[in-house]
């Protein structure tokens, strides 16, 4: 396993948030009677950035290891990661799972975590409008330090580099056209949160500085963990609804009540 950690600037990261989700968190859409609204935010939120943003970093932690795929679960440098599968997809289209895009010989795969300064944005704590923005803010850019750090690993054949010749613009990456994915912990895809102490038992997210609560929330909270897969064919996918036999199957290799994984999966038992 090779783990490298970044440290970047604000303004190196700013140019990648995607303005869509941080409008979503307002509850705004683009239509026409949103406009006016939004750019009024996104103003005031570029500005903060501006004042604020030599003040703070990002963080992000990558990590390339040895994998292959066996059945439903990914073995990571020898660690089982116990995963979902699709039982109620489209007619005619497969029930996918994670591990579906991991060869089950000999491939790899990435773990990620990223974070932005647990402190960013506190000294507009007194003032709702702006803390609003800059937990907000805080998230997207999270996010966008993901989305910079997935670029890096696609193309750096430092890294991984299993794109080296890739040339996508911010909107392009935004739109997903790169090849690979890279599913976070707590996505529906990958919706166990519970799954985040495994990865972080390889990954050690607390180098920095990203702490976990006895439910595998993330502290702070503007933080992101996840997998990177390289497969050509691997996209994001829900894994929905699954039964209660699927529930007792994936407890079973978790090693876990199936009672305890339960609670994590609320939202997900028929």
């Amino acid at each position: 396993m090779k783990r490298t950690v970044f440290h970047y600037k604000i303004e190196e990261v700013a140019p990648f948030i995607d303005w869509s989700y941080f409008f979503h968190a307002w509850g705004l859409c683009n239509n026409c009677k949103c406009d006016t609204a939004m750019q009024d935010i996104r103003q005031d939120a570029e500005a903060i950035l501006k004042e604020i943003g030599n003040r703070y970093c990002t963080h992000a932690l990558f990590a390339l290891c040895e994998a292959r795929g066996s059945d439903d679960d990914i073995i990571i440098e020898g660690t089982k990661l116990p995963l979902l599968r699709q039982q109620h997809n489209r007619s005619g289209c497969p029930n996918l799972c994670l591990s579906d895009f991991i060869s089950p010989q000999s491939d790899n795969i990435g773990l990620f975590a990223t974070c932005t300064d647990t402190m960013f944005g506190s000294e507009f704590c007194n003032d709702v409008y702006k803390n609003i923005i800059v937990q907000i803010l805080a998230d997207r850019l999270a996010e966008a330090t993901a989305t910079l750090l997935h670029r890096l690993v696609r193309t750096s054949k430092e890294l991984w580099g299993y794109a080296p010749d890739e040339s996508l613009t911010i909107e392009e990456l935004h739109l997903e056209k790169n090849q690979g994915i890279r599913p976070a912990v707590g996505y529906p895809s990958l919706p166990d949160q519970s799954v985040i102490f495994i990865i972080d038992s390889l990954l050690e997210t607390k180098e920095i500085g990203i702490e976990l609560s006895p439910n595998g929330a993330m502290h702070p909270h503007a933080a992101v963990c996840g997998l990177m897969l390289s497969h050509p064919a691997a996209h994001y996918f829900s894994v929905g609804k699954i039964s209660h036999e699927q529930l007792h199957d994936y407890a079973s290799r978790r090693s876990m009540s199936a009672e305890k994984v339960q609670k994590f999966l609320t939202k997900n038992i028929e």
